[in-house]
């Protein structure tokens, strides 16, 4: 008896907000890779006009679907509702990626085979030498701060701050995605602990991210300053509160 098809039960999601300039092109990418996966886009009421293209690539593609959240409710909150409506539909593999081009589909067989080893699978910026160079500085020194303080605080060796992830939804009990409280950016970093926490192994895979070319960074310094104190709170809630992270 042959196993079936893990694409054929895989679901790629992808949270939208401002992004009219870069759905289409980014679906068609999608599709040239994998023609046989399911597509979830999330948008909080882009006031681009995100929403309305989205609708319309989906008349188009029977596998597309779209959800609309009433307003801006926070990259974590976007990515929990996409985790859960993947649960609701049985998909057994979900892959996450960000809808800024910054995510490179031609990853996204790698994450299919890794996930046959590992429940867990992150896309990882410092496997490959020079996989940042096309960025500028801030940004450069803002994702090596953070992946040294995840790596010092949290233990956790492997990239835990990018969305570019695949997770076996068939081996990891939806319950634990629910240890998760953080709505925002931190939502990422915390989300790997916890699965960490409970037992999930991790495996990365190397990807290099282009220059942005399509908009801006939508971090704000007060994300910066939240997600560190988020960092330093999960770290403390991991010494102190173990059993809240575990089930």
């Amino acid at each position: 008896m042959t196993t079936p098809s893990l694409q054929a039960d895989t679901l790629v999601f992808l949270p939208t907000y401002n992004e009219a300039g870069t759905v289409r092109q980014l679906h068609a990418l999608i599709r040239a890779e994998l023609s046989d996966i399911d597509i979830l886009f999330i948008d909080d009421a882009s006031p681009d006009g995100t929403g309305d293209i989205l609708e319309a690539m989906r008349a188009e593609d029977s596998r597309l679907y779209v959800e609309h959240r009433l307003g801006k409710q926070g990259i974590g909150s976007a990515h929990k509702n996409g985790i859960a409506w993947a649960y609701s539909k049985g998909y057994r593999l979900l892959i996450t990626m960000d809808s800024d081009m910054a995510h490179l589909p031609k990853y996204l067989h790698n994450f299919i085979e890794l996930s046959d080893r590992s429940p867990v699978v992150v896309g990882s910026r410092f496997k490959n030498k020079g996989s940042l160079e096309d960025w500028n500085r801030w940004r450069r020194i803002l994702t090596h701060t953070g992946h040294i303080l995840t790596r010092i605080l949290l233990g956790m060796e492997y990239d835990a701050t990018g969305a570019y992830r695949a997770y076996r939804l068939d081996q990891i009990p939806q319950a634990v995605f629910s240890l998760i409280r953080a709505d925002d950016y931190a939502f990422f970093f915390e989300g790997l602990h916890v699965l960490d926490m409970n037992g999930m192994s991790v495996a990365e895979v190397p990807i290099d991210l282009p220059a942005r070319t399509y908009g801006s960074s939508k971090m704000r310094f007060r994300d910066i300053y939240f997600g560190f104190s988020r960092l330093v709170g999960q770290m403390l809630r991991a010494r102190f509160k173990r059993k809240s992270m575990t089930l």
